[in-house]
């Protein structure tokens, strides 16, 4: 019950964070379009899933749309707000190497397709923290624009991608362990997205224009 909960009041913030953030969507700039970008990618994924559970279809190939989708896009998001050349090439690099990573180890075993991909969750979850934590250090001498949803980004990826490594590890467990690390998920979900919600007060609802 506890997790029905979290995961569509997580649903019901996610849709007004992307009501509000594409209303500026022509406003704010190349970032906070690729942002907007990846608000779309998790509506429409939240939604397919839905859809698969309720005919009773097997959507974890969802999942991996979800992952690789949402670390091009955050990558791409973060390149788009750092400055220094070194670090853009950085975070270019890391995303095609990720890619690539991941590509071989679908060619070599494309049975993961339909499965749990602890690689794939470990590698674009960390990078996507790599990159968040860059533009984070970058902010301790420049502007705070995105601060809220860059601390928020950071705890749910670090958060989650713990609690799958948790669940992976405890398959042979209580049932009650599972539906705690299902909740403690649905949890940090609410908060990432009370963050997003919480930097569109602070920096995107008075509609000054920026560029980035």
């Amino acid at each position: 019950m506890l997790y029905l909960f979290f995961t569509y009041l997580g649903y019901l913030i996610l849709i007004v964070n992307f009501i509000l953030y594409s209303r500026g969507f022509s406003k704010f700039g190349k970032a906070f379009q690729t942002y907007n970008y990846y608000l779309f990618l998790l509506v429409i994924v939240q939604f397919a899933m839905e859809v698969l559970v309720f005919f009773k279809q097997n959507n974890l190939y969802l999942v991996h749309l979800y992952f690789v989708g949402q670390f091009v896009l955050l990558g791409f998001f973060y390149r788009n707000l750092l400055q220094n050349p070194l670090q853009k090439k950085t975070v270019t690099i890391s995303i095609f190497a990720g890619l690539s990573v991941l590509a071989v180890q679908y060619l070599l075993e494309p049975q993961l397709f339909f499965k749990f991909n602890l690689l794939e969750i470990t590698i674009t979850s960390l990078l996507v923290v790599f990159f968040a934590l860059i533009y984070l250090y970058n902010m301790l001498i420049g502007t705070k624009k995105y601060y809220y949803i860059t601390v928020g980004l950071i705890v749910y990826l670090l958060a989650s991608t713990v609690l799958f490594f948790v669940g992976n590890l405890t398959i042979g467990l209580s049932n009650e362990f599972k539906f705690l690390t299902w909740n403690l998920n649905a949890f940090f979900v609410v908060v990432n997205q009370l963050f997003v919600l919480y930097e569109w007060k602070v920096s995107f609802s008075s509609n000054k224009k920026i560029n980035n």
